[in-house]
């Protein structure tokens, strides 16, 4: 059976156009295929409202076979582009609940990574100008584990390597937020928090450059708390691993957007 693949690299860089209020192809003689290339059509030009109606029409007088279970994905790519993510997430979370087994699971895990992903759909973004540090992480997170999932299961996907590239980019995201809500913490005194943060850093997001920050957070946050054994343990830490490092408490704690140091 020939494999139906939303075109994704070829209408990501398309705007939306087109009435949305023309009705859907309604003729009574149209096949299966005859609706889906309709409404993929629109899809392709841009019309993604438009191309949602038609999809939906599609499933509605043909609920079973392959046509009506890729409708599913190009309705989640359609409100994807539409922006309209809660739809999109839905749509995929329905596709994966009842075709999991599906040829196209990848694609569906990989679309789910990119709803979520809160990168302005530029991936080399730098984090001074997005602030992504300063945002809810959960999407990122969401974004993260539906990568993973792709790339455990699908090691050999079209899509594996872009997802590893993603997934690389938002463990450092994930990493910048834990550090601005450890800055947060330690301008108001709860150093405490301050620790507690810094070392979720070190644990989870062992291998970015963003452990180096966390260690000179936690030594600060252990002086501030007179847990000098602590602090001095910190700091031999750092300088065993970091023996050129130049970040100290005034550097890391001075700048409200402290990752403009990188």
């Amino acid at each position: 059976m020939k494999r139906i693949l939303p075109l994704l690299a070829g209408s990501l860089l398309l705007a939306a156009c087109g009435s949305v209020n023309e009705p859907a192809t309604l003729d009574p003689k149209a096949t299966a295929e005859q609706m889906y290339q309709e409404a993929k059509s629109e899809l392709d030009s841009g019309s993604y409202a438009r191309a949602v109606k038609l999809f939906e029409a599609l499933q509605a007088r043909y609920p079973y076979g392959r046509y009506a279970q890729q409708a599913e994905l190009e309705i989640a790519y359609a409100n994807y582009k539409d922006q309209e993510n809660e739809l999109a997430l839905s749509a995929i979370d329905r596709f994966l609940k009842q075709h999991p087994t599906h040829q196209n699971v990848d694609y569906a895990l990989y679309l789910k990574g990119l709803v979520n992903f809160i990168d302005d759909r530029s991936l080399f973004a730098s984090i001074a100008r997005q602030n992504m540090a300063e945002r809810d992480p959960k999407a990122a997170r969401e974004s993260f584990e539906a990568f993973r999932d792709l790339v455990t299961r699908f090691p050999a996907s079209r899509y594996a390597n872009d997802a590893r590239d993603r997934m690389a980019y938002l463990v450092v995201a994930l990493a910048d937020h834990d550090l601005s809500v450890a800055t947060y913490y330690y301008k108001r005194g709860a150093y405490l928090a301050t620790v507690n943060r810094a070392k979720a850093v070190i644990e989870q997001y062992a291998n970015t450059d963003r452990v180096e920050t966390a260690l000179v957070m936690l030594a600060a946050a252990y002086d501030k708390l007179g847990q000098n054994e602590l602090r001095d343990d910190t700091r031999r830490v750092l300088a065993k691993n970091y023996p050129d490092s130049k970040l100290s408490e005034e550097t890391v704690f001075a700048e409200s957007s402290w990752w403009k140091l990188w």
